[in-house]
């Protein structure tokens, strides 16, 4: 191991190997179903799936669940791989499909109708679900439970056949509709659907459920602990009965954690794909989205996404987590990584009246604590813009920013006083008159004056325009949840600004920045001349002492 174990599975995983004599490979999985995005509750899958298998010297498959034709294609199996490629684990060659192995699941559900343990049902969705049961009362026996083996084995070669539709028959198992559990009240194991496969084509019609498949993949790839969330634990049952009537050569076995929920957000595929399709975000990767492939658009690292995965942790309780502490996470890391430069988010122009010439330039460093990523040229010029929120005619008290009379320093540059407020005929503020002090230049100050503080500023005539977009919370509630979801949608959670930025911003091959005083920013992918406000600098919350979430 490369370290201690911290929670209930590893600290389980480490009994189980005490007590083997001799090596014992640990062998996870990651079972995707590639009907959507991966989002941030998958990553922790994804982080305890491969870490411990990297922690105990095993391995890691990659397989996609791909049992309904109906709802995946290639576009989601090709952003799931990306997604666990981004987040920094390989699965060399170990990308499989649930697909792969149609043809042994069949031959598994052939043995089971044989052995007197699964039988076609013609009973409809509907007939099945009211037949059911419920929790206090049993469920009632299918008029189909009591087959032939030769007739059932007759009706389910004549489904592969493809000679009925959609509907007119299932394969069922036969255990028990009197069970306290109603996933073993005869759960449905094969269903019939004319639908083109991405990875199969049109070769099969019928298709298993992911309680008959997993539970045999997981077998036929000798995997030897299956992690599931929480809402799979009533499955276990099922997921044991299907092993023990099959003769396989592995046996695993299930454990389950709890899911990741994360606040002002909602954790699932199905709710994730309206906001899409109803157009509420711009796809399945707008920033705003709590998929790995918006987190990424939008300016998040995989070491943040790890990092708050492992503050998280795995237990057996469900919890909601707060943003605060993704967003503390993502901070924590840019912190370190992203150089920092200056944008103006809503310009106001600045007009020197004593400063001679056409401009200079000036030099400041990337990060002030990375010397390693060197040094920048600053153009410094006779007009400037800053941040309209950085002036105020009437300051309020303690103000630190610039306002009539007062001295304010610039970034890496001189401090200036501001003279003269202009005002164009809307009453707005439309320019500020300033002096400069020549002999307080940052680094070299003998102008004695103390400055009420300091604020970012970019020059006029080497600024680049820049499209801003300016995010907050997707959701207005904490926990959004229910029919009524979509209520909660917070409809001003992004705000475009056509700021400016340094020149070196725009030209220099970075991704991620910190724009001085204002946050940090990702250049957008897809959009020419667009940053993305990944997470502001303002951080107020703290985990609690120890690194961990409440």
């Amino acid at each position: 191991m490369l370290e201690s174990a911290t929670d209930f599975i590893r600290q389980q995983i480490d009994r189980e190997l005490a007590a083997v004599v001799g090596p014992s490979a640990v062998v996870t999985r990651f079972p995707p179903e590639p009907n959507g995005y991966l989002h941030i509750g998958h990553a922790k899958s994804i982080c305890l799936n491969f870490g411990v298998a990297e922690e105990y010297g095993g391995r890691t498959y990659l397989r996609f669940d791909d049992t309904n034709p109906l709802a995946e294609s290639l576009e989601y199996v090709k952003a799931i791989q990306q997604d666990v490629a981004w987040l920094g684990f390989d699965w060399g060659d170990r990308l499989t499909f649930a697909s792969d192995y149609f043809e042994r699941l069949h031959q598994c559900a052939v043995k089971l109708i044989e052995n007197g343990n699964a039988y076609v049902c013609s009973l409809s969705q509907e007939e099945i679900r009211q037949t059911r049961g419920t929790l206090t009362e049993p469920g009632v026996d299918s008029p189909h439970r009591n087959r032939s083996v030769r007739d059932n084995l007759d009706l389910f070669a004549r489904m592969k056949a493809g000679e009925f539709p959609d509907g007119a028959h299932v394969l069922r198992a036969r255990i028990d509709m009197a069970s306290p559990n109603l996933n073993m009240r005869d759960p449905v194991l094969y269903r019939i659907r004319h639908a083109a496969h991405h990875n199969v084509g049109d070769a099969w019609v019928i298709y298993p459920t992911y309680d008959f498949t997993h539970c045999i993949c997981d077998a036929l790839e000798n995997v030897t602990h299956s992690l599931c969330t929480l809402e799979f634990e009533d499955h276990r049952p099922l997921y044991d009965w299907v092993l023990d009537n099959l003769s396989l050569n592995a046996r695993p076995r299930q454990i389950e954690f709890s899911r990741l929920g994360l606040e002002h957000t909602v954790m699932s595929k199905r709710l994730l794909q309206r906001l899409v399709s109803e157009g509420l975000v711009e796809g399945w990767d707008d920033p705003r989205m709590p998929t790995l492939a918006g987190l990424r658009r939008r300016g998040v690292r995989p070491q943040a996404i790890r990092d708050f995965c492992s503050r998280v942790g795995v237990t057996k309780q469900d919890n909601q987590v707060a943003m605060e502490l993704l967003e503390f996470c993502v901070r924590r890391d840019l912190e370190e990584t992203a150089p920092k430069g200056m944008g103006v988010v809503n310009p106001l122009r600045v007009r020197l009246a004593n400063y001679p010439g056409d401009g200079e330039a000036l030099e400041a460093p990337w990060h002030p604590r990375r010397p390693d990523l060197g040094r920048r040229s600053l153009p410094f010029g006779p007009v400037l813009h800053i941040d309209r929120e950085d002036f105020a005619v009437m300051p309020p008290p303690k103000w630190k920013r610039l306002s009539p009379g007062a001295h304010v320093r610039l970034r890496y540059a001189y401090i200036i006083r501001c003279d003269e407020v202009v005002t164009g005929a809307n009453g707005e503020v439309a320019e500020l008159i300033c002096s400069y002090l020549p002999n307080s230049k940052s680094g070299s100050d003998a102008s004695g004056v103390k400055p009420a503080g300091v604020i970012h500023w970019v020059a006029a005539h080497a600024a680049k325009p820049a499209k801003l977009r300016l995010y907050e919370r997707l959701f207005k509630e904490r926990s959004p949840s229910g029919a009524d979801f979509m209520a909660s949608v917070n409809h001003s959670s992004l705000a475009i600004a056509s700021g400016l930025v340094e020149p070196a911003l725009a030209t220099s091959r970075e991704a991620h920045f910190q724009f001085e005083r204002v946050g940090y920013f990702h250049r957008d992918p897809k959009l020419p001349n667009t940053y993305n406000r990944t997470v502001t600098l303002r951080d107020s919350w703290r985990p609690p002492s120890g690194g961990q979430p409440s």
